[in-house]
């Protein structure tokens, strides 16, 4: 057709005194004219309708692909063998030192071809891209007794579950600088269930390890792999810049994994998580900033970071989360286009005295919530710390929190806002919240110790803690005092 179009011009000029006369004439070129007319409107039709579509969705930030590397390795080169039963331990050590020579040329690649390749724990290092092909799968061996022993992290002072040493993680990296872990959709397995049996029997000694844990490192880039059944925390920045996680699938069962968190930013800055599906046995997503004493004395917040674009999905514990662990204080922190699914809750901010630090200036918007126990949280009562040193007059400040374009059904309790005469929660806001409530009784609104505004009309109706604007942002009704309390944990 284009050959045609192209070798006849002339169907293109319009000139009516000519043209109609040979169009009436001429059967063949009424049809092809009345196809060039149904094409065309066609065309538009379909343009317009995906124009229309792109209201669902937001610009991404555009960021510069990795450079590619000079020199590429299989990891067959070092005597791998991915029959799932050979442990490739030395094989991937090997692959690694050859690529750490590399860093002044940019580096090296290291692929993994379709296999079952099993290992103990190994370092990364910097220039590095590890590229899992499709098919491709990194088994963790579920013995502990190959994984090494790390110091307790900074900034908790205990290993989050026993004193003492912790397991590192099955892929770890410190003090790295551009590392990029790839693929076409290869797998990293934890082999959990071992662990996760052994965490209940209480037959370990020391705290699980992650499944991927990068250190103190910047210019990271995690994308296209699923990450599996991790015997802890599934994939854990800790003190990072310039992390680009993207286009995930994290997976761990429902009940009876244990603290299989999919991603923790932890003491991180300029982070973006986009483009993924997370569904496991804890917080599909928890940034963090350290433990009490030890958080506030290693000082590192996590800052300037972005959610978007996800479907989550946690049964036990909530789909995103800040805290509890935040003493070294969190904030701009930005949550849109994320889907909540059958999950016990959506989005939630917990923190506790002796947590000290702040959690401030964080944008939720366009959230989606089905069939959640509860939908927003805000918890001052987390008790839970490392030991006794904890400051119990450290009290966190929580304030600048907003919620816009909320939207959803099957939702018991929509918002519980739960502060303290300690640690109230200021300037929190409201704007678009639709959610369809499975719970017709009172108390779906809950709020204690809280101050802030709801700009509009929502519903469910708001608890009367908060002032009511209209759209124009005119004072409809003041709150009648920000310590009413109504709270029922019952529902």
């Amino acid at each position: 057709m284009v050959e045609t179009l192209t070798s006849s011009p002339s169907i293109w000029r319009f000139n009516h005194r000519r043209w109609i006369p040979n169009l009436s004439s001429s059967y063949k070129t009424l049809f092809a004219f009345l196809w060039i007319v149904v094409f065309t409107s066609l065309f538009i039709w379909q343009r317009n309708f995906v124009d229309g579509l792109s209201i669902f969705r937001r610009p991404l930030l555009v960021r510069p692909l990795p450079r590619l590397r000079p020199v590429a390795f299989n990891l067959t080169d070092f005597g791998a063998v991915g029959d799932g039963v050979t442990v490739n331990t030395l094989a991937f050590e090997k692959a690694v030192f050859a690529i750490s020579k590399l860093g002044k040329k940019g580096g090296g690649q290291l692929n993994v071809p379709a296999g079952k390749w099993l290992t103990a724990p190994f370092n990364l290092t910097s220039y590095m891209t590890l590229f899992l092909a499709e098919g491709a799968v990194i088994l963790g061996l579920d013995d502990e007794k190959f994984w090494p022993l790390m110091p307790p992290l900074p900034s908790y002072g205990y290993g989050r579950e026993h004193p003492g040493p912790r397991y590192g993680s099955l892929i770890h990296g410190e003090n790295l600088k551009d590392v990029v872990i790839t693929g076409n959709n290869g797998t990293i397995d934890g082999q959990g269930q071992t662990w996760w049996k052994k965490y209940r029997q209480k037959l370990l000694n020391h705290t699980r390890g992650p499944l991927v844990q990068i250190m103190y490192s910047s210019d990271i880039l995690i994308s296209n792999i699923t990450l599996r059944d991790s015997p802890f925390w599934t994939l854990h920045p800790y003190d990072c810049k310039n992390v680009t996680i993207r286009n995930m699938t994290i997976l761990a069962p429902l009940f009876e994994a244990p603290n299989t968190d999919g991603i923790d930013p932890d003491s991180c800055e300029d982070m973006v998580i986009e483009d993924s599906y997370i569904s496991v046995g804890d917080d599909a997503i928890a940034i963090k900033s350290g433990w009490d004493q030890y958080g506030v004395a290693y000082g590192r917040p996590s800052k300037n970071i972005l959610i978007r674009n996800l479907v989550v999905r946690s049964m036990v514990s909530a789909g995103i989360s800040i805290g509890s662990e935040m003493s070294g204080g969190i904030s701009n922190v930005t949550v849109e286009n994320v889907l909540v699914w059958n999950s016990r809750r959506a989005v939630r901010i917990k923190t506790a005295a002796g947590r000290g630090a702040y959690i401030r200036d964080i944008t939720y918007r366009n959230l989606t919530f089905e069939n959640v126990r509860v939908g927003i949280i805000i918890k001052t009562d987390y008790n839970e710390h490392p030991d006794s040193g904890f400051d119990p007059k450290a009290f966190p400040v929580i304030r600048g929190i907003s919620y816009s374009s909320i939207h959803g059904e099957g939702v018991r309790v929509p918002v519980r806002i739960h502060g303290s005469a300690d640690i109230r929660v200021r300037n929190v806001t409201f704007r678009d919240m639709s959610v369809g409530i499975t719970y017709k009784k009172k108390h779906i609104f809950q709020c204690a110790y809280v101050n802030g505004r709801v700009i509009g009309s929502i519903f469910p109706k708001p608890c009367e803690n908060l002032d009511l604007y209209d759209e124009q942002g005119r004072l409809v009704k003041k709150s009648v005092s920000e310590n009413a309390s109504d709270i029922d944990y019952d529902i």
